[in-house]
């Protein structure tokens, strides 16, 4: 059974950083790709974006694109997101997920696995 851990949410001023984690417990030689997600109350999940684990790329939503940078530690079985310049509006819970192979990446359908969510909140 695949466990995902987000440790690295708080809270922020308008124009801080965070540094998400995401553990990810069971390791596989097969394609899959790690995503970031994020709901606020009221609001579908939404991609923020995402990384080939065994295979190159990387994806961003448009309203992010800039200023998170995704990356991953194959050693540690970590994926990370670094965020930069927070906005009020970068607000929500953000979530860690897993899905086999590398199509509908922004599609949080097609993720098979999820984290429990940690809250980011910006202050403006």
């Amino acid at each position: 059974q695949v466990q995902l851990v987000e440790t690295g949410g708080g809270l922020v001023q308008a124009g801080g950083s965070l540094r998400l984690s995401c553990a990810v417990s069971l390791r596989t030689s097969s394609t899959y790709t790690m995503g970031w997600f994020r709901q606020t109350p009221g609001k579908e999940r939404e991609f923020v974006a995402a990384i080939g684990w065994n295979y190159g790329g990387t994806w961003y939503a448009d309203s992010v694109k800039g200023r998170f940078t995704i990356s991953r530690d194959n050693a540690k079985n970590t994926v990370y997101l670094q965020m930069n310049s927070l906005k009020p509006e970068d607000t929500g819970v953000y979530y860690c997920a897993r899905k086999a192979g590398s199509v509908n990446i922004r599609e949080r359908q097609s993720y098979s696995y999820w984290g429990q969510g940690t809250q980011v909140t910006v202050s403006s």
